[in-house]
């Protein structure tokens, strides 16, 4: 059965691998993004909405909600949003507290935090009345409180940690209005994409997966989502990792 599954960052590597997974099982795709639609994508189930961005590479909260209005209108059953900075060429993870700036902690808010924010915002009116609605945001398991045992990689885990609680606080107004929904976030493993490149040499054998084999396991882990999952921060098997 075709189902309607919306991928907001579509253009990253995790995204691109999510698009290409749901169309190969021949479902309708909602892609959103700031990077235009690969020309070998391009097919009548896909509908790319590529979003304007400002001088400064940034998307203005009223595009967000543009291209959501026009995504929602085939009514999703499964939204995945990928969203997620660690490094660029001028700000690598912090080793150390004083490696910290203030550029690099607002620029990983920005992305990490603000930019689910914004599209989970755009959304929740429409998740309140979509029966069954399920929706995985990305984060990552260095953003558990628990789990910190090594320190370091101060901005990005400190922006994992509060879209973690973003996706707590959120899930649990949601099931104020809509006990059927669902809505987790998900650590997807380490994936071979240009956020993990430069730490690669550091996985261990067998642990860093493509995008392609990424996708499929978190496409699984959406199909067997229940609501009494929602608000809880899943690993790439579908168990629940500590806050």
């Amino acid at each position: 059965m075709s189902e309607q599954v919306l991928i907001i960052g579509a253009g990253s590597g995790i995204g691109l691998g999510l698009v290409q997974h749901y169309l190969a099982l021949g479902h309708q795709v909602q892609a959103i993004s700031r990077s235009s639609c690969p020309a070998a994508l391009a097919q009548p189930a896909l509908n790319w909405l590529q979003l304007a961005t400002t001088a400064a590479g940034d998307v203005a909260e009223s595009m967000v909600n543009q291209a959501v209005a026009e995504a929602i209108t085939l009514q999703p059953s499964i939204i995945f949003i990928c969203q997620g900075w660690l490094h660029d060429n001028q700000h690598g993870p912090e080793k150390t507290l004083r490696q910290l700036t203030a550029d690099q902690m607002q620029k990983s808010f920005a992305i990490n935090v603000w930019q689910p924010a914004m599209y989970l915002k755009a959304l929740f009116g429409y998740l309140t009345k979509q029966p069954d609605v399920k929706i995985l945001v990305l984060s990552a398991k260095v953003g558990s409180i628990t789990d910190n045992e090594l320190g370091g990689w101060y901005s990005y885990r400190a922006g994992k940690a509060a879209v973690n609680m973003l996706v707590k606080t959120t899930g649990i107004e949601l099931g104020r209005y809509n006990k059927t929904a669902t809505l987790v976030s998900l650590h997807p493993g380490t994936t071979d994409t240009a956020l993990s490149a430069p730490f690669q040499a550091n996985v261990p054998a067998g642990q860093l997966q493509s995008a392609a084999a990424t996708a499929d396991r978190l496409a699984e882990v959406a199909a067997k989502l229940t609501p009494q999952l929602s608000g809880k921060l899943l690993n790439w098997d579908g168990t629940i990792l500590p806050f």
